[in-house]
Formats: C-alpha cells, structure tokens, sequence
C-alpha cells in the first residue's frame, strides 16, 4: 500500500514518474497502469489526482513550461554584461551569449526537449477536436517563452544602450521561432557545431532590428 501523502506532494509524485515515462517513451506511452506502477500508487490514486489522459498532459505541460522558463532565465540572466563594448556591437555580444547559454541546458536534455515539442502537437490536436481546456497549454507555454524572451531582449538593449526599432514582442516571436527549428533540426542530427553556428547567426539577424 503506498504511504498517505498530502495532496499536493503525491501529485508531484505521480508528475514525476509520468515526465519520466513520457521522456523516456513519448506521449503515447503514457497509459494510467504503467504510471501507477512506475509511481508506486494504485491506478485509484492516479484517476483520483487525474481524471484522465488529458488531465494528466496538461498538467505535464504545466511543468514542462515551468521548466523551459527556468532554464531561459537562469541562461538569460548570466550574461547580460557587456564586455566593454557599447551600442551595436555590445548588443551582438549579449545576444550571443544569451542565446548561447541556452545550449548545455538544451544539450544536456534531448529527451525533454522532444517531449515539449510532443506535448505541443497533442495539445493543438486536442484543440482541433474542441477540447480547447487541453488545446490551451500550447498557447500558454508560447505567452511564457515570449515573455521571458522580450524581457531579455529589452535588458541586453539598454545594457547595450539601443533601441528596437522592430516591436520587441515581434522580435521574441522571430527569434523563438528559428530556436525552435534550431533545436529540432539538432534532435535530428546532433551537429552540435552547426546548431551553435546557426544561434551566432540568428544573434546577428536580430540586431538588425535595433539601432
């Protein structure tokens, strides 16, 4: 019998136990049976916390999303000091190295990185059939990496002393859009050299839109 839990505690539990599942196996592995036995609770406990499959990945999402914010800030947040440079240049070099910083946490978590683009598909699925409760955890996980991004785009321009002559929450969505495929195509291939390559020339791009 699994020991009495508060609430809260056995959901991050089972949470814990279906993340690995799903890294591990994807979505479609994750089935209620598998994630009791894995979580060590009875298939009562886990239709008790969550009702059913789609409960369960929103829920994933949530955390997922929480994580992806916590990665991009702790890499944003460790290089936004421009190395004695001032305008342009200092721009270019904060991007870099922001955007770069982002790479041993993306590299180190191929699995994960994976499931979020899985979570995202399953959710528009699920919104193309009117379930727009599940639907909605895509549209959420983009909010909080467009906010987290323009808040990084805003503190390198005045670290660097320019403007954005594009509005800023356009250049977030550019710029997360081109990691995304970044981080996809290196799923594919795991050329590491040409992914970082492809981030120095994305920080490039986007000062382009500053002066």
């Amino acid at each position: 019998m699994a020991k009495k839990l508060p609430a809260d505690e056995r959901r991050a539990q089972i949470l814990a136990a279906a993340l690995t599942i799903a890294a591990e196996r994807g979505v479609d592995a994750l089935t209620m049976r598998p994630l009791a036995a894995a979580a060590g609770v009875s298939a009562g406990i886990v239709h008790y916390h969550y009702h059913d499959k789609d409960t369960l990945l929103t829920h994933l999402g949530e955390t997922q999303i929480l994580q992806v914010n916590d990665g991009m800030r702790l890499a944003f947040e460790g290089h936004t000091e421009p190395s004695g440079l001032t305008g342009i240049p200092a721009l270019v070099d904060l991007l870099r190295a922001g955007i770069r910083g982002l790479w041993p946490i993306i590299e180190a978590t191929p699995s994960h990185q994976l499931l979020t683009y899985e979570i995202t598909a399953h959710a528009l699925r699920q919104r193309s059939v009117g379930n727009h409760s599940a639907g909605a955890i895509a549209e959420r996980q983009y909010r909080t990496m467009d906010a987290e991004t323009v808040a990084f785009l805003d503190l390198c321009a005045s670290r660097a002393g320019v403007v954005w002559v594009t509005p800023v929450d356009r250049v977030a969505r550019f710029a997360l859009a081109c990691m995304n495929g970044v981080v996809l195509r290196w799923l594919v291939d795991r050329d590491s050299d040409g992914a970082l390559t492809a981030l120095d020339d994305l920080a490039a791009i986007i000062t382009t839109k500053a002066r």
